[in-house]
């Protein structure tokens, strides 16, 4: 399980660490930087794709020509925080990683830099993956070409590597006298991290038969639900978490196939009525992806949801939050999401709150900085007291983080002091 994500220099983040537990949830105003941490997950989920970082930052493209892979978003050069001071001055970002698991933890660092006047542009300047106590691997730095590796322990002979790509993609096959077993782990945890955005339109669609693997955007919907309609106890578990959500006296699925053999998706109510995809609402659809993504046939994995409330209707949250947190208790699932929901953050459990994190950016800072909810002014007594949803929808948490980050400009502070205090004190 990932414990922990660390970004230095990487967009409006200087140093800023977010903590990630079995369910997640980062609150935010808009352009606080919440998508920038998914940036951060989608770089090292590149790099467990075994891809050079020309291809994580700027897309992949297969054999064909076709599209296997989209960039990091923005400009190359925005993934750094800060420009070069003059130019052919290279600048760097890095990101760190932690995992727990039964056995040991696993920490993992990257170092980028980027020369703009250089034909090189990305380029790895310094890697590192610990398995407990062992140094699996670490790079030595130099201002050569290529990257350099101890070949053994007397540290005579090296194993030279690319500078454009991660060392973790490029030891798969190499460098066997160390913890093959560890690098394979854990590039494996970094290839399995999904992004899940749905979209109505397309989860409607039909799809492939056997197509069992959920598109990002909810493709392939009705194949999957078929798989897992299936497995008669993964069946029924769908059907029950579907009664629950909707008014609907859903009694089956149904999955009829159209002349061209594609299969498609029916709800079927007890009286005998079938509500195609097609007329089905957009929070159904929403709620049935996520139902897909956790109740299907998968191996586990971290799924991070642009605010997976949307289209949820706010007195039905309370099942989405006991649908996530009974699949990720089972440890082999995290998910990860943003949300700008107040009704979210009412319904949460006690664990989820231990696992919410805020960033907040200040009109008068270029950074952002990210911080448990659980560790602010207070907040255990005051979410008794008043409700998370309240702060939240008051600005509790923005004013919170402008006085416990040390934000002492009397300009902009002295009007909020007593606003703070009585918001304390009511």
């Amino acid at each position: 399980m990932i414990t922990s994500v660390r970004m230095v220099n990487f967009k409006n983040f200087a140093d800023e660490t977010l903590k990630v537990g079995p369910f997640t949830v980062i609150v935010g105003a808009n352009a606080s930087g919440k998508s920038n941490i998914r940036d951060a997950f989608r770089f090292l989920h590149g790099i467990g794709r075994g891809y050079t970082l020309a291809e994580i930052l700027g897309g992949r493209y297969g054999p064909g020509g076709q599209r296997e892979w989209a960039g990091i978003r923005g400009a190359p050069n925005e993934i750094l925080r800060m420009c070069p001071a003059s130019p052919g001055v290279p600048f760097w970002f890095s990101l760190g990683v932690e995992l727990d698991s039964v056995e040991t933890k696993t920490s993992y660092s990257i170092k980028v830099a980027f020369a703009p006047d250089s034909p090189d542009g990305f380029r790895l300047m310094d890697e590192e993956l610990r398995v407990g106590l062992e140094l699996v691997y670490k790079t030595v730095e130099s201002h050569d070409s290529l990257l350099k590796l101890p070949a053994d322990d007397t540290g005579k002979s090296w194993i030279e590597l690319s500078r454009s790509q991660p060392a973790l993609a490029q030891l798969s096959t190499t460098y066997s006298w160390r913890n093959l077993n560890a690098r394979r782990e854990f590039n494996n945890v970094l290839g399995k991290i999904r992004y899940l955005e749905f979209m109505p339109e397309r989860m409607r669609e039909p799809s492939i038969t056997g197509a069992s693997m959920l598109g990002d955007s909810g493709e392939n919907l009705p194949s999957v639900l078929e798989a897992i309609c299936a497995d008669p106890q993964r069946g029924r578990n769908l059907m029950s978490w579907l009664q629950e959500l909707t008014p609907m006296d859903v009694k089956d699925f149904d999955f009829p196939r159209d002349p061209s053999g594609r299969v498609h998706l029916h709800i079927v109510e007890r009286n005998g009525r079938k509500v195609s995809a097609y007329s089905a609402s957009d929070g159904t659809l929403r709620f049935l992806g996520i139902l897909a993504a956790l109740l299907g046939p998968n191996e586990g994995g971290l799924y991070f949801f642009e605010e997976i409330d949307n289209g949820i209707h706010p007195n039905r949250l309370w099942l989405l939050l006991d649908l996530i947190e009974q699949q990720t208790a089972e440890g082999n699932i995290q998910v990860v999401t943003t949300t700008h929901s107040p009704a979210l953050l009412a319904w949460m459990s006690d664990t989820a709150f231990e696992n919410t994190s805020v960033v907040y950016r200040d009109q008068y800072w270029a950074d952002s900085v990210i911080r448990p909810i659980a560790g602010l002014f207070n907040l255990r007594e005051l979410r008794e007291a008043k409700g998370l949803e309240r702060l939240l929808t008051s600005g509790w948490f923005e004013t919170a983080m402008k006085f416990s980050e040390g934000d002492s400009d009397s300009d902009h502070l002295d009007d909020d002091e007593d606003d703070w205090e009585q918001g304390v004190l009511e």
